[in-house]
């Protein structure tokens, strides 16, 4: 660690705020990589008479890291900065700022980049993504599809591609992906790149970095809808998909349960935060039909749910998609519903949300800077 050259050896009253904050320069969040200073993660220095106190902003409460953290911040001070008679760090939550990122530009040949996502994991997500897209397709658009959930990739399985090889060519010293075209949809997918059974274990910074690579280096061609199945929560790549393009809008799929609509709500304000419009809530599995009893129907996870949220916070309900076996098995079969099982009142579900969500995009959509 280099030291920060200052008068203080002789004299620790010398010491000034600003020579703690460059001894702490080089001290990094092991989760970010990042400098704790850059992340703005430390304030409120105070220096007297050798005695330092300074606050570290955590991102979150109960942080793991944070013992390791404060060791390490003492451990610069002293180890930079003679006549340090004491180290008090007081510890803090709340969200450090972000660094300046640079101006978003589009997807050359993009029309509308438009996001999937939940609050919490099993609340079919990936099946109103991935039949929202061969739905769009289906109409005649051009369409492409990111399975962004890195740690759970499943979309080409959905899709019946699992096996395809996915080719790659050189261009301008990078690599470009060509995806694969199943139903009439574009898709790229982490499970093309990975063996089936093979874990994903990565940090922060390189799902970030696989992220980007599915937007700017695939051969997308001319799209009129890029469809971005991301992971459940509120995370990493909600943030860099938010930060990496501009977006036409985002979606937020929930089921009835409270549970569900719970995490949902979260999705959404993190979406309102990033700016980002929020199209309005798909409730799934809304409520089951028997197969041998078309005309019963059972609300299994309960009812309302999705349509008192959506009123409640102001946005619409694009619609509510019963729970059928076909669906399921559609999945399964890699044969979306919609084509599988036009007729289905799932795939009318699917449809006329697919129809809302053409109207609101082309209302939505920001108008990116020129594309060199």
């Amino acid at each position: 660690m280099t030291s920060v050259p200052n008068s203080s050896a002789s004299n620790p009253g010398a010491i000034t705020s600003n020579d703690v904050i460059e001894a702490l320069r080089p001290v990094q969040d092991p989760e970010r990589e990042e400098s704790l200073v850059d992340l703005d993660m430390i304030r409120n220095v105070i220096v007297l008479r050798g005695e330092i106190t300074f606050t570290l902003v955590l991102p979150a409460a109960g942080c793991p890291l944070r013992g390791l953290i404060v060791d390490d911040c003492k451990r610069a001070i002293r180890k930079t900065l003679d006549g340090v008679k004491s180290v008090d760090v007081v510890v803090t939550t709340d969200t450090p700022k972000q660094k300046p990122l640079p101006q978003q530009s589009g997807i050359s040949g993009v029309k509308h980049i438009i996001a999937v996502s939940s609050g919490k994991g099993g609340v079919g997500k990936s099946t109103v993504a991935i039949n929202l897209a061969v739905s769009l397709a289906k109409k005649g658009a051009a369409v492409g599809l990111i399975d962004a959930d890195i740690y759970g990739p499943n979309a080409p399985t959905m899709f019946g591609i699992a096996d395809t090889k996915v080719m790659v060519r050189q261009e301008n010293g990078q690599d470009i992906l060509e995806p694969p075209i199943a139903h009439g949809v574009k898709l790229v997918s982490m499970a093309f790149l990975i063996d089936p059974d093979q874990p994903v274990v990565w940090r922060g910074p390189m799902l970030n970095g696989i992220i980007r690579q599915f937007l700017y280096q695939v051969d997308w061609g001319q799209l009129d809808y890029l469809v971005v199945d991301m992971p459940p929560g509120t995370g990493d790549a909600q943030l860099t998909l938010a930060q990496a393009v501009p977006l036409a809008g985002s979606i937020i799929v929930t089921t009835p349960q409270m549970v569900s609509l719970i995490d949902a709500r979260r999705g959404l304000r993190m979406f309102e935060q990033l700016n980002v419009p929020v199209l309005g809530i798909v409730e799934n599995m809304s409520y089951f039909i028997p197969p041998d009893m078309p005309d019963r129907q059972y609300d299994i996870f309960g009812s309302g749910g999705g349509k008192n949220t959506a009123a409640e916070l102001g946005i619409d309900l694009l619609g509510m998609i019963p729970l059928e076996l076909p669906l399921r098995e559609g999945g399964d079969s890699g044969v979306p519903i919609v084509i599988s099982a036009p007729e289905s009142a799932s795939a009318i579900a699917l449809t006329k949300i697919t129809e809302e969500v053409i109207a609101r995009a082309e209302v939505t959509t920001p108008s990116a800077p020129a594309l060199a």
